[in-house]
């Protein structure tokens, strides 16, 4: 038993691991270090120092505190989920005898139904860019590519030029977790690629040798386009087309999919292409078409 280990080097090496041996995103490791700092300031307040310490009497003042505070249950059981996971790495690291947090009720959370277009909003959305512009080239692009193959807005941003195979329609994305695959890509989607790669800014001294390596979605400054950037130009083009609440890139993703499954496509094949680990994640869109189909019903059979 490592009684002498603090809190502050046991999460470091745990975050460290979920980079190195789990393949966790960016975004994922920087909650998990947020949600850790906030419980280890916690407990530091309540004058514990050491893992073993930690008992359920602890981690339930942890949570009234976050209830007080006013965070939200998708929130808690978000930290919940966190405090879990890093106890599991101290238990398999024989630093602590047992998990504390297994016996902590995680919040039951509503099941919200996703965000959609319809298709002539999506239509609409996809005319609105100027493409007589580099500008307007660019956000026509990304609004087609969110469409046209329901990647994540981080699938995006670490999209290559030598990703693109442009002959085969298709495209290779980094998923989470860092796992690759291979999905099609329509041909209005390449043409707005190719539009937008002939006119962006930065190609010079970028060099012909490295091409396949440069990214395919550049920032006025050269570099690799971030989150931030393409959520807010997302956000302004579905704000034109829609007053739903939320805008960001994840509603187009929403949209892909639904889209695809009102059409007849297979579920397993939705799966794959969103690259969901499991089925009962993609399900969620089944949801979605099946009020569409009550509606349908509800209008149009005569003793509906």
């Amino acid at each position: 038993m490592q009684s002498h280990s603090t809190f502050e080097k046991l999460v470091r090496l745990f975050l460290e691991s979920l980079e190195t041996e789990k393949n966790y995103s960016r975004h994922t490791i920087e909650s998990y270090r947020n949600d850790l700092f906030s419980f280890t300031a916690f407990v530091s307040s309540e004058g514990i120092q050491r893992p073993q310490e930690v008992e359920k009497n602890v981690l339930r003042g942890f949570l009234a505190q976050l209830i007080e505070e006013g965070y939200s249950k998708k929130s808690l059981a978000r930290k919940i989920a966190c405090l879990r996971s890093f106890f599991r790495f101290l238990k398999h690291k024989h630093i602590v005898i047992s998990n504390p947090v297994l016996n902590i009720r995680t919040p039951k959370l509503e099941k919200k139904l996703p965000a959609f277009l319809d298709e002539p909003s999506v239509q609409r959305l996809l005319d609105l860019p100027d493409r007589r512009t580099a500008t307007g080239l660019r956000d026509a692009a990304i609004l087609e590519v969110f469409y046209s193959t329901g990647i994540r807005l981080s699938e995006l941003v670490d999209l290559n030029i030598g990703d693109i195979d442009r002959s085969g329609g298709l495209i290779k994305v980094t998923g989470k977790g860092r796992k690759q695959r291979i999905i099609p890509i329509g041909q209005k989607a390449i043409d707005s690629l190719d539009e937008y790669l002939k006119v962006r800014a930065c190609e010079s001294g970028r060099g012909e040798e490295n091409k396949e390596a440069q990214p395919v979605f550049l920032t006025d400054g050269c570099k690799r386009m971030y989150p931030q950037i393409v959520g807010t130009i997302v956000k302004r083009y579905i704000g034109k087309v829609s007053e739903m609440e939320k805008k960001s890139p994840h509603v187009l993703r929403h949209t892909f999919a639904t889209h695809l499954l009102n059409r007849g496509a297979d579920l397993k094949a939705v799966k794959e292409l969103l690259g969901h680990e499991s089925l009962s994640t993609t399900q969620i869109y089944t949801h979605v078409t099946t009020d569409r189909l009550k509606k349908v019903y509800q209008q149009s059979h005569p003793k509906a």
